[in-house]
């Protein structure tokens, strides 16, 4: 899953990213309000962590901007300030949730995670398809009721279908999704992940079906 982190504290980003880099998820990094607008006009992310005090505009700004442009990439407010007014705005805004600094980072993930879940249509951190089963709270997969270990780019793919499940994905978005901004790789990747995730899902009863010059599926295989 990708993120978008809007902060403009250099070492606050630097170990924010870090972290989340360490929770499985892809983060870019916007200092300035405007670049916010310019990568959120350009990119897909599965959700935002916006503060409040930018230069070059404000978090406001950039949320209010964003939902009158019809995005609908769930956002989640990080700031200073406890103020009820000013959560109460966000939040009237278009901001999914609010997080006070400082926080707990497990906190921080988990609302990540609760938010994003909610953006796929489900309220449990259980997600299953067939025999598939994906528990959002510790990230990990089962297959058939044993446990299913993936390297971390295999994992953020299935990750992606699995949270989409019914939903054709392209390899652009698939891109967006697990890589960063800068990274240095071609759509083959994907294919390349895709056609290692098949030959781990081979014996089960979930597949990966491909629609030729549309994306991916997730769905139960049938016989």
């Amino acid at each position: 899953m990708r993120l978008l982190l809007v902060e403009d504290n250099r070492g606050l980003a630097q170990w924010l990213a870090e972290v989340l880099h360490a929770e499985g998820f892809a983060v870019d990094g916007a200092p300035d309000a405007e670049a916010a607008n310019l990568l959120l006009g350009s990119e897909q992310y599965d959700a935002l962590l916006l503060d409040l005090k930018l230069p070059r505009g404000s978090g406001q700004s950039v949320l209010r901007r964003l939902r009158r442009n019809g995005n609908a990439t769930p956002v989640l407010v990080l700031t200073a300030s406890e103020s009820l007014d000013m959560k109460v705005d966000c939040l009237e805004m278009g901001a999914d949730d609010y997080l006070v600094k400082p926080f707990e980072v497990r906190e921080l993930t988990a609302r990540l995670r609760a938010l994003i879940r909610r953006r796929g249509g489900s309220g449990s951190p259980l997600i299953g398809c067939a025999d598939l089963v994906y528990d959002t709270n510790t990230r990990r997969f089962t297959l058939g009721g044993d446990p299913l270990s993936l390297p971390p780019r295999e994992h953020s793919l299935l990750e992606i279908l699995l949270l989409n499940q019914g939903k054709t994905l392209s390899k652009t978005k698939l891109m967006q999704s697990i890589f960063e901004v800068d990274a240095q790789a071609g759509e083959d990747a994907i294919e390349i992940y895709v056609h290692r995730l098949r030959r781990k899902l081979e014996t089960s009863q979930t597949c990966i079906v491909t629609l030729r010059g549309l994306g991916y599926l997730l769905t139960e295989r049938h016989a």
